[in-house]
C-alpha cells in the first residue's frame, strides 16, 4: 500500500474515533454566543448597564467560563504541556500583561483593574480551551452555527424596530441598540457562511441560506462601510494568499505595505488624505464627525505619549476621567474614540500601540501556516482578520471587554494557533491528520 493511502486510512480511522463533541471546542463558541446573542438581548430587554463590567450577568458568566477553562487546562495538562503557545499568542499575552501593568498609573485604578480582570477572563475563556481542543474540533463551523442562530433571531427582531428610530439612524438595528453593530455582525456572518459553501451536501445548503440572511441584514442595517468591506476583504484575502504562494511574501508584509503606500501617496499627491477619501466615499470629509473626536484624542495622546492614561481609564472612567475633564461639547459623551488604534495609544501609549501592532502582524503572518494545510480556511480567517483590522479605523474593538468583533478576533487568533504545531501521524489518537500539500481541512471531522 502506498504512503498516501496509508495516510488516508489512518486519517479516516482518526476521524471515525475522534469525539464529535469536544468540551474544549465548545467553550470559545459559548463565549461568542454570549457576546453576540445573550448580552445584546439583555441590553435590549433590560438596561444597557446590565451588560456593563459590573453587571450581574458578567459577574456570573465570565468567572464561570474562566474557571471551567482553567479546570480543563489542569485536567488536560499533559496535552497542553506537549505544545508551546505560538508566537502570536505570546504577543497577545504580552499585550494583555502590559495592559495589566498600566493599572498602576491609571486615573481610576480600581475601575481599570476591574476591566482588566474581565479581559483576562475573556481571553482565558477563549485561548486556553481552543488550544486544548482536539484536532477534529471545527471552531469555525461552531462559530458559523452561532452566527446563523443570531442572524435568524435578528431577522425576527427587525419588524419590531421602532419606525422613528429606523428613520433617525437610517437603518434597522435588529436586536442591537443601533444599526452599526448589526452591520458589523452581518459581515462576520456573511464571511463564515461563504466559507460553508465550500463543503458538500447539507453544509453547503445551510451556507447558502446563511449567505442570503447575512446579505439581507447588511442591506437592512444600511451600513455602507460594512457592506463595502464585506465585498472587499474576501477579494483582498485571496490576492494576499496568491501573492504568498507565488512570491513567498508573508500576508503581514502586504498588510504593512498598505499604510506605507498611503503615507507615500499623501506626501506626493496634493489633496490626497483620509479626509478626501471620506468625502469621496461618504460625501462627508469628517467621517460623520469622527475627525473631531480624533483631534481631541491626538491632543490627549501628546500629554502622555509613552505609557498612556491606563487601560480603560480614559473614557467612561468616572467624573475625573480625562474625557470628561478635558473634552468639550458632545465629545464628553463618547464611549470611545471610534478608532481602536487611537484608543490603544490613549490608554497604553506608544508602547501599547507597538505591542498591539506586533500582535496583529504576528497573527496575520501565522495565517501562512493555515494556508499550507487548508487554503479555504486560510481565506476565511484572513478575511475576518482584515475586516476587523480595517473596521477598527472607524470603531474601537481592540481588547475592549467582550465586544463581538474582539471576541471573534481572539477566536480567529486561537484557531490560527492550532495550526502552528505540526499534525504528525503518530498523534492520530487525538484526531490529527498528516499534513499533505493538497489535503482536505485537517480540522474537519
Amino acid at each position: 500500500m502506498s504512503k498516501v493511502s496509508m495516510h488516508s486510512l489512518e486519517s479516516g480511522r482518526a476521524r471515525s474515533t475522534a469525539p464529535m463533541i469536544d468540551m474544549c471546542g465548545i467553550i470559545p463558541i459559548l463565549a461568542c454566543a454570549y457576546s453576540a446573542i445573550v448580552a445584546p438581548l439583555i441590553a435590549l430587554t433590560l438596561d444597557p448597564l446590565s451588560v456593563h463590567e459590573s453587571g450581574l450577568p458578567n459577574r456570573i458568566f465570565w468567572p464561570a467560563m474562566a474557571a471551567i477553562s482553567v479546570a480543563l487546562a489542569v485536567r488536560n495538562y499533559a496535552r497542553l504541556g506537549r505544545q508551546a503557545f505560538p508566537p502570536h499568542i505570546i504577543c497577545l499575552i504580552a499585550y494583555l500583561a502590559f495592559a495589566g501593568a498600566s493599572v498602576s498609573w491609571a486615573i481610576n485604578p480600581e475601575l481599570s483593574f476591574i476591566r482588566f480582570v474581565q479581559q483576562v477572563m475573556v481571553i482565558t475563556s477563549i485561548v486556553l480551551p481552543a488550544m486544548l481542543a482536539v484536532r477534529t474540533a471545527d471552531l469555525m463551523h461552531g462559530l458559523f452555527l452561532c452566527f446563523l442562530l443570531a442572524s435568524i433571531l435578528n431577522l425576527f427582531f427587525v419588524p419590531s424596530n421602532s419606525p422613528s428610530i429606523v428613520a433617525l439612524q437610517n437603518g434597522y438595528s435588529g436586536y442591537f441598540l443601533t444599526k452599526n453593530p448589526l452591520g458589523e455582525f452581518s459581515v462576520i456572518a456573511f464571511l463564515l457562511a461563504l466559507h460553508e459553501t465550500h463543503y458538500p451536501g447539507f453544509r453547503r445548503a445551510l451556507g447558502i441560506i446563511a449567505v442570503a440572511i447575512a446579505i439581507s441584514l447588511l442591506f437592512l442595517s444600511n451600513s455602507k462601510t460594512a457592506l463595502g468591506l464585506a465585498l472587499l476583504v474576501p477579494l483582498l484575502a485571496r490576492l494576499m494568499l496568491m501573492a504568498r504562494n507565488k512570491m513567498r511574501i508573508s500576508p503581514a508584509v502586504i498588510l504593512l505595505s498598505i499604510p506605507f503606500c498611503y503615507v507615500i501617496l499623501s506626501s506626493i499627491v496634493p489633496g490626497f488624505n483620509v479626509y478626501r477619501l471620506s468625502y469621496v466615499l461618504f460625501g462627508d470629509p469628517t467621517f460623520t464627525g469622527r475627525t473631531t473626536i480624533w483631534d481631541f484624542a491626538n491632543k490627549q495622546i501628546d500629554l502622555r505619549p509613552l505609557l498612556g492614561w491606563g487601560y480603560q481609564s480614559f473614557w467612561f472612567a468616572g467624573p475625573d476621567a480625562p474625557s470628561v475633564a478635558a473634552a468639550t461639547g458632545w465629545v464628553k459623551d463618547m464611549p470611545n474614540a471610534h478608532n481602536g488604534y487611537y484608543d490603544t495609544m490613549l490608554e497604553l501609549g506608544y508602547v501599547g500601540f507597538v505591542l498591539l501592532m506586533i500582535f496583529i502582524t504576528a497573527t496575520v503572518h501565522a495565517i501562512g501556516r493555515v494556508a499550507d494545510r487548508d487554503s479555504a480556511r486560510a481565506r476565511l480567517v484572513l478575511s475576518i482578520a482584515l475586516f476587523i483590522i480595517v473596521y477598527d479605523l472607524l470603531e474601537s474593538f481592540w481588547m475592549r471587554g467582550f465586544d463581538i468583533l474582539w471576541v471573534v478576533f481572539v477566536i480567529v487568533a486561537a484557531e490560527i494557533g492550532r495550526y502552528w504545531q505540526p499534525f504528525p501521524v503518530a498523534r492520530t489518537a487525538h484526531g490529527s491528520r498528516a499534513p499533505r500539500p493538497a489535503s482536505p481541512n485537517p480540522l474537519r471531522g
